[in-house]
């Protein structure tokens, strides 16, 4: 069934994914409209003058402030696009901030959308989501992010209602690419860890789904026509090894350092070093960082993708996926270390 998709207000529609997602919408037809942080974004550099932005704070404003936002047009689809991701380190413990942010904060949020008569939501999630469901949710019991994320589904699920609020989740996986103006964050929550050491070490034996930017843009206007209610749809483009990926990398910026595979146990020794200097400072991540080594990092978390676009109807949109992930490395790499070029 494809659903008409005319207005589009995006909560998180100056943020990176949020960005494309409107210029893709825009290029639809549909009108955008969105919400930031005053001091967010620039508006100097004229990025969003095709898209009017309300300022204000969606996590501090009350639900009838949301509604009265959510009600100034007739919006057809609500795209959630807010919330930490698993790099964000918080005071511990960390289960408690991710739970307030990515299930109080969004069911209060798209609840409003729902009150405001908006027909369709898509909120973007994580595709540790999908897997902690086939590992028997195990994942959820030792990361609070992950933990959170399953949650933020199963509490947004209990508000679709059929015929009257669709709610849809995209389970992103690694994404790259670039939008002007910001550095991608894989320089300093990435590849980091391998600053001054001689040799790439990684746990081996481990792979991922990855996609562009471009691509999960395209995913969500597919999921704003095509979606189904009360579904999850697992996101990824190309699954690569993670060795593959650091080598491809490393080639981009001409690192001739040598990848290096280890024994995810071993590398989960080293691993649980970073969560003890959290817990000096009095922060959790939401990934516990040994168990990353030997649940995640050394298994292959790999997504069809010729699956996630027959679901979503690519093909009806004319949809290819979004930018080929070697040259979308390529760009990344580039705009992360702009003076090796």
């Amino acid at each position: 069934m494809t659903h008409d998709v005319k207005k589009v207000f995006i909560a998180g529609g100056t943020g990176f994914i949020g960005y494309h997602a409107a210029q893709l919408f825009l290029k639809q037809g549909c009108e955008i409209d969105t919400i930031a942080l005053k001091d967010e974004i620039d508006l100097s550099a004229k990025l969003f003058d095709t898209i009017p932005i309300d300022f204000g704070n969606l996590f501090t404003m009350n639900q009838n402030e949301i509604i009265a936002l959510l009600s100034k047009k007739p919006y057809d689809t609500f795209l959630y696009a807010l919330g930490p991701d698993d790099r964000f380190v918080p005071s511990a413990p960390a289960y408690s901030f991710f739970h307030e942010r990515l299930v109080v904060q969004a069911y209060k949020i798209c609840q409003a959308a729902k009150l405001a008569g908006i027909r369709r939501c898509i909120v973007l999630n994580s595709y540790f989501s999908h897997f902690d469901k086939l590992y028997k949710h195990d994942l959820a019991k030792h990361h609070p992010y992950i933990r959170a994320r399953v949650e933020q589904e199963i509490a947004l699920f209990e508000l679709d209602e059929i015929g009257a609020f669709d709610v849809m989740m995209l389970e992103l996986p690694f994404i790259f690419g670039t939008m002007p103006g910001r550095k991608p964050l894989w320089r300093e929550h990435f590849l980091s860890f391998f600053d001054n050491r001689k040799t790439l070490a990684f746990p081996r034996g481990g792979g991922t789904a990855v996609i562009s930017v471009e691509g999960v843009a395209q995913a969500i206007v597919a999921c704003a026509y095509h979606g189904e209610g009360r579904t999850c749809y697992p996101i990824g483009m190309m699954n690569m090894t993670y060795r593959h990926i650091i080598e491809t990398m490393m080639h981009t910026i001409h690192d001739p350092r040598r990848f290096v595979g280890v024994s995810p146990w071993i590398a989960g020794l080293f691993a649980a070093k970073i969560d003890y200097q959290y817990r000096r400072l009095g922060k959790e991540s939401g990934l516990n960082h040994q168990r990353l080594m030997t649940q995640v990092l050394n298994k292959s978390f790999y997504i069809d993708p010729d699956f996630m676009m027959e679901r979503l109807g690519f093909e009806k949109l004319g949809f290819d996926g979004g930018k080929a992930i070697d040259e979308s490395i390529a760009e990344t790499m580039k705009a992360c270390y702009p003076e090796r070029f």
